[in-house]
């Protein structure tokens, strides 16, 4: 792994840590993971990552256009086409009123919503492992998905659901401002205080929106709250598509490219410090990054688990430790798999529909088991 050490008027130098042992003459030596794990050295092969990115990008919009013509209606490449091309180029419609409606009002903002949310829960989670240095970490470690949700089940239980995006993403605000005053009470801002301050926060906030709905909660609202808890992308329009896309260009981009800052990171804020890191700094801006994302994705989307937890080391063991690889390919993965997940929940049942939240449960706990028997396999 290279790192990058700025000196004295501001050049910067490469720096590859060369870890005590014996040379590679000697045999394969282990090398340290990013979460402190060992495993061989030829497991971690470096993979090149801009071929893997591109072949990405080419499978997500085959994913897109598939959750597009799949549903009770089947569509034609042909006529999503043309929709596409009558609302953004103009011209004369040749679809009718209805096909046209379930093309660009219904299944295409949907799409898009799932993948802009799929990408930026896959960057947050590889932001979070590395800052709390923590592999069970994901985007909603500092309380923030427990947040959001006593905001939105607030505003939906009191009829005003129009406003449930602005209040799920001030409740994730709230929560993180009260998970880091919190840690910062207890002492220094560490990884370990700021994890254990997000668990209380998180759990005093779940308490609340359990509160909240054995209070109020009653027919439809019954189920309409619980929908959103589950995690769903089912009515997003293209409101959504541009809270979930703005977020993730402002806020997402500038995160997947802070590889190099996670990498030195991750051996601990003295290393860091020695590389010429602020970490102090560089932590709080990080994670307020991650707070305001993660809360303006589950505002349009709820809390949908496992995405920001499974994929950052599914890429991790194609990819290696290396964060300048890991985010942008974790990002690609990650819209991928959220677009196929809410095709598959929106379809595998007709015409009942499960919330997209069930399906990466469902997928995601196994595949996290295999890979946890992988690695024990690796490092043995």
């Amino acid at each position: 792994m290279t790192l990058e050490r700025r000196g004295t008027g501001g050049q910067v130098a490469a720096v590859t840590p060369r870890p005590a042992g014996p040379r590679a003459a000697d045999g394969p030596r282990p090398t340290a993971g990013p979460h402190g794990a060992v495993a061989p050295a030829a497991s971690r092969r470096r993979v090149p990552t801009a071929p893997l990115v591109v072949a990405g990008l080419g499978v997500l919009m085959l994913t897109l256009l598939l959750a597009v013509l799949v549903g009770p209606a089947d569509l034609t490449p042909a006529e999503v086409w043309a929709s596409v091309r009558h609302h953004v180029l103009g011209g004369e419609a040749t679809l009718t009123t209805l096909r046209d409606a379930i093309v660009w009002e219904g299944r295409l903002p949907r799409a898009l919503t799932a993948a802009a949310v799929g990408a930026g829960l896959a960057v947050c989670g590889v932001v979070m492992q590395a800052l709390t240095r923590n592999p069970l970490a994901d985007p909603y470690l500092l309380g923030l998905s427990s947040g959001a949700s006593l905001g939105a089940v607030s505003v939906l239980l009191l009829g005003v659901g129009v406003l449930l995006p602005v209040a799920a993403f001030a409740g994730a605000g709230l929560a993180l401002v009260a998970s880091l005053a919190l840690a910062g009470a207890l002492g220094a801002l560490t990884p370990t205080r700021t994890v254990l301050a997000g668990l209380a926060v998180s759990q005093l906030c779940a308490a609340g929106t359990s509160l909240v709905i054995f209070w109020s909660a009653e027919g439809d609202s019954y189920r309409e709250v619980l929908t959103w808890l589950m995690g769903s992308v089912a009515g997003a329009g293209w409101g959504a598509v541009a809270i979930a896309g703005v977020a993730l260009v402002v806020l997402g981009v500038p995160l997947a490219a802070a590889g190099n800052v996670l990498d030195a990171m991750t051996f601990g804020d003295d290393a860091a410090h020695a590389l010429g890191v602020p970490v102090e700094r560089v932590r709080w801006t990080l994670l307020g990054a991650v707070a305001l994302l993660t809360g303006a994705l589950v505002s349009v989307s709820g809390s949908i688990g496992f995405v920001g937890l499974v994929l950052p080391h599914a890429v991790r063991a194609v990819v290696g430790s290396r964060h300048r690889a890991v985010l942008p390919v974790s990002a690609v993965v990650g819209a991928v798999v959220l677009v196929l997940a809410d095709t598959l929940a929106r379809t595998a049942f007709e015409p009942r529909e499960l919330p997209v939240g069930v399906v990466t449960a469902a997928l995601g706990a196994p595949a996290f088991a295999w890979l946890l028997h992988r690695t024990r396999r690796t490092t043995s």
